[in-house]
């Protein structure tokens, strides 16, 4: 075919062609947008993740996908339909889905029913999808498909690796207390033992076997508790904020210590005020005060541990304490007793880890920690949590 202006090839038509089948569709889709949505819906609502959902949270990105769809359409340009939408709204909705409990076949699944309606919007027009726009059209679609797969899949892995290091974490620190109650108990069965003439080699290897699996197994534990600090660290912590009484938690906590505390004769008392209520992650600070309980008993055999709290009169501030009548710190290891890699020379397993604990999860919360000691005389570990900012709802 020829023109006074050059010669026009049959691809040239066949581009026209295509062109102006996808710029009627994206006409269609725009025209027709409201019907195709109610259309999709219905079809939609059998997949069980979207039975019991609301229009607005049914639709989500799907009305914006279709805008980008039509630019995407009437651009006309390869590179535009095939990568413009993979930086559009369809990663979005692949992170809503998850919030909305889909699994990942309802998905792809939403995603082939409205190129399923689109095709039938165009069929019912008498717009021919055959060939390239066909292959246009699925292309499109199979590109939003993907880019959502991908971050519902991205987003479910991550949930999935967050709640073992939660799990992890919590197996961890549960099996310390245990931990902590057979090191003593056999410390103190051996004393017992010691001036038994009677006692048999045999006896003596296993007092010594039984101590060794004990530093091992508390050696794992805390390097587990030490990988899940270090990531809490990397990424931040996620605080869960509410109101919350402080003297329950923490008569549990004295509850779950007792054994461990008896072990060596010490005494736990509460003197919280059993009105006290404090603005914080209530795991994460009952976390704090297990590490400080369980190291005051470790360094307060046959003596008296108090934990306490009090307003401080700053608008709300809490002030939260363990103090204890034990060995007492030294002042210069006062100075660095919350590193994370101080240890405890004269002490086997150290302070460290544990207080190092409390500090990130205390000005985690925008709180301070601090320690006085003396040495023979006992410790007191002090530390304070902000009050609930104004208007500032809980989680």
């Amino acid at each position: 075919m020829t023109t006074g202006y050059g010669t026009t090839t049959q691809s040239d038509v066949q581009r026209v062609q295509r062109i102006n089948v996808l710029d009627k569709l994206a006409g269609l889709i725009d025209g027709e947008r409201a019907s195709l949505l109610a259309e999709w819906r219905t079809l939609v609502r059998a997949l069980a993740g979207a039975r019991d959902l609301d229009v607005p949270t049914l639709n989500d990105h799907i009305p914006d996908f279709l805008a980008e769809l039509t630019a995407a359409l009437r651009s006309g340009s390869d590179q535009a339909i095939s990568h413009g939408l993979v930086e559009g709204t369809p990663p979005a909705h692949g992170l809503q889905r998850v919030k909305d409990a889909f699994e990942i076949e309802e998905v792809v699944a939403e995603y082939n029913i409205l190129r399923a309606c689109i095709h039938d919007l165009a069929e019912r027009n008498g717009l021919s999808m055959r060939g390239r726009p066909f292959h246009i059209l699925n292309r499109v679609m199979d590109a939003a498909i993907g880019s959502a797969v991908q971050s519902f899949a991205a987003q479910k892995a991550t949930e999935v690796r967050q709640r073992r290091e939660e799990y992890l974490a919590f197996v961890a620190h549960d099996l310390r207390t245990p931990l902590n109650a057979i090191s003593l108990a056999a410390r103190v069965l051996e004393m017992l033992s010691a001036g038994d003439g009677s006692k048999s080699p045999q006896v003596t290897q296993m007092w010594t076997a039984l101590k060794r699996n004990v530093r091992r197994l508390e050696a794992l534990v805390g390097k587990v508790i030490e990988e899940n600090t270090n990531l809490e660290a990397e990424v931040g912590i996620k605080l869960q904020r509410r109101e919350f009484d402080l003297w329950p938690l923490v008569e549990g906590l004295i509850h779950d210590l007792h054994p461990v505390a008896e072990t060596g004769g010490t005494r736990l008392v509460n003197t919280v005020p059993e009105e006290l209520v404090a603005y914080a992650d209530a795991k994460l600070i009952g976390r704090v005060f297990q590490n400080l309980i369980a190291n005051a008993i470790a360094y307060t055999p046959r003596g008296l541990i108090s934990i306490g709290a009090r307003e401080t009169g700053n608008e709300g501030e809490v002030e939260c304490l363990v103090r204890d009548d034990g060995a007492g710190i030294s002042q210069e290891r006062c100075r660095s007793v919350f590193d994370k890699d101080e240890t405890d020379p004269d002490k086997e397993g150290g302070l460290g880890l544990g207080l190092a604990i409390v500090k990130t999860f205390v000005e985690a919360h925008g709180g301070v920690v601090t320690v006085e000691s003396e040495l023979g005389v006992g410790s007191t570990f002090r530390f304070t949590l902000p009050p609930r900012p104004a208007g500032a709802q809980p989680s």
